[in-house]
């Protein structure tokens, strides 16, 4: 009697013990899938983004005078853009308002109050290069870029 006890005995506190390790370890697994469904969404979410997203340099104009480059650019696909998002690089070195480089945007000419650029727009980005850029880049902040090499001077 004493032997069968001690072997039920043990067997309800195993059986215990694997209800707590159980209950203490669920939770942070069901946590942990809910998390990985939220980032597999929000990577499906940039994708999308990313393919519906498209730009076009429509002009770079490089005034000798003023060492500034003029680059205008048009959002040709169906996603709103950030413009503080959207980076510049000239020659490989990227431009920043913080060191002066970029002086102003605009979108559609109309001053620089938004920091938008919807589908359709033109966004105008002056930038004080102080000498003439071989190559112009923009990039979006899902990652499109737009090259140019096609530089227009004028004085």
């Amino acid at each position: 009697f004493a032997v069968g006890f001690s072997v039920s005995g043990s067997a309800v506190i195993v059986f215990v013990g694997v209800v707590i390790a159980v209950g203490v370890s669920v939770p942070p697994v069901l946590a942990s899938m809910g998390d990985l469904a939220d980032a597999h969404g929000d990577q499906i979410d940039r994708g999308t983004d990313q393919l519906n997203t498209d730009i076009a340099i429509e002009s770079t104009v490089y005034n000798q005078t003023r060492g500034e480059l003029m680059i205008n650019a048009t959002n040709t696909g169906s996603t709103t853009l950030a413009i503080n998002e959207t980076s510049v690089l000239l020659n490989g070195t990227i431009q920043t308002r913080s060191n002066g480089e970029i002086i102003e945007t605009a979108i559609d000419g109309a001053g620089t109050e938004t920091t938008l650029w919807l589908p359709g727009e033109t966004l105008e980005i002056r930038i004080d290069t102080g000498t003439e850029p071989d190559r112009v880049k923009l990039v979006t902040e899902n990652g499109i870029e737009r090259t140019t090499i096609n530089i227009e001077t004028v004085s």
